[in-house]
């Protein structure tokens, strides 16, 4: 039996959707009734809304211990994909409680339950920090805590420490860092955000870069390396370097918009997270635009992919083809 957190997320409702078509006896762990409404929409765009059935779901949530224990009973392999992404300062606790002690209740239970290999999806997020003379981030990148990380990068270092600890302890274990991952659905959520902000009209764009990856790559991979020797290693999941300006033009263009047509320096970046900290006091909302989310905007780290693709022989797939794909796909991105 194989166990997959998160199966209402992005990654690991396409991650169901690809065990269930490989006829795998697969349980997914839900919190609410609600949430598995978008998985079971993206079994319906693809015409597998049979194989929705197939999936044994068992309510539970991974900060709660109890309620994994029905969840990993016959369990062989796990799948954790479950975590809770924000870069909003005031979600630290949260951030901190999902990702870290969510994961360490996960890594416990697989230890406990005798679970033969778990694959944990971690982000490039928590990869390491590129020293001066440095120009580009591998899996050997070492973290440095003197470095400032935002709140979420550092929740999900600290979810790989859990891992790592877990292998130690006797779990095989993988562990994948992808980057910024793009995939059909979930469009309030995430990634999918940046489909509903273009097709309501999104006038700026920025010059700096991120590393990028189709989901259905990351979930491949995944399968692959669970289904290999491979044990107490880490994996960067980066199809591509893609600007901002030209992920904003693909899925423009996909969804027939107008694309952004201003530059948006960073001192017009720093304004607007200042501006959006002001109304998120005033109107006791969550934050749109943080300091985080500016400055990274701005950035161009790079990222090296050498590795799984040394391992694999893995071809990825073209990010701004597939973004145009998608977003003529989405049709009321709902």
């Amino acid at each position: 039996m194989i166990l997959v957190t998160g199966g209402t997320g992005l990654v690991g409702a396409h991650l169901l959707l690809q065990l269930a078509e490989g006829k795998k006896a697969v349980r997914a762990l839900y919190r609410t009734e609600v949430s598995k409404i978008k998985t079971k929409k993206l079994f319906e765009h693809y015409n597998k809304s049979n194989l929705f059935t197939t999936i044994e779901w068992v309510e539970g949530d991974i900060t709660d211990i109890p309620s994994l224990e029905t969840a990993f009973a016959n369990v062989t392999h796990v799948y954790h994909c479950a975590a809770y992404i924000s870069f909003d300062p005031n979600d630290e606790e949260l951030l901190r409680k999902v990702n870290i002690e969510g994961t360490a209740n996960v890594v416990n239970c697989a230890l406990a339950y005798g679970v033969r290999k778990l694959c944990h999806v971690s982000s490039i997020a928590a990869l390491g920090n590129p020293r001066e003379n440095e120009t580009t981030i591998t899996e050997e990148t070492e973290w440095n805590p003197e470095v400032k990380h935002s709140d979420y990068a550092i929740s999900k270092h600290g979810a790989e420490m859990e891992v790592w600890r877990a292998w130690q302890e006797g779990l095989d274990m993988v562990v994948v860092n992808p980057g910024l991952i793009f995939g059909y659905g979930f469009w309030a959520q995430g990634s999918g955000k940046i489909f509903k902000t273009v097709n309501n009209g999104q006038y700026f764009y920025t010059k700096g870069s991120c590393g990028v990856i189709a989901v259905e790559d990351v979930t491949t991979i995944m399968i692959e390396l669970m289904a290999s020797e491979v044990s107490g290693e880490r994996y960067t999941l980066v199809a591509e370097q893609l600007s901002y300006k030209e992920m904003l033009f693909s899925i423009a263009d996909g969804l027939n918009k107008k694309r952004p047509s201003i530059y948006a320096t960073p001192f017009l970046t720093s304004v607007a997270w200042r501006l959006d900290w002001l109304l998120s006091k005033l109107l006791q909302r969550k934050r749109v635009m943080t300091r985080d989310m500016a400055t990274a905007t701005h950035n161009d780290e790079n990222y090296d992919n050498s590795k799984i693709k040394a391992l694999l022989d893995y071809n990825f797939t073209n990010v701004k083809e597939y973004l145009k794909q998608i977003a003529s796909a989405a049709e009321h991105l709902q």
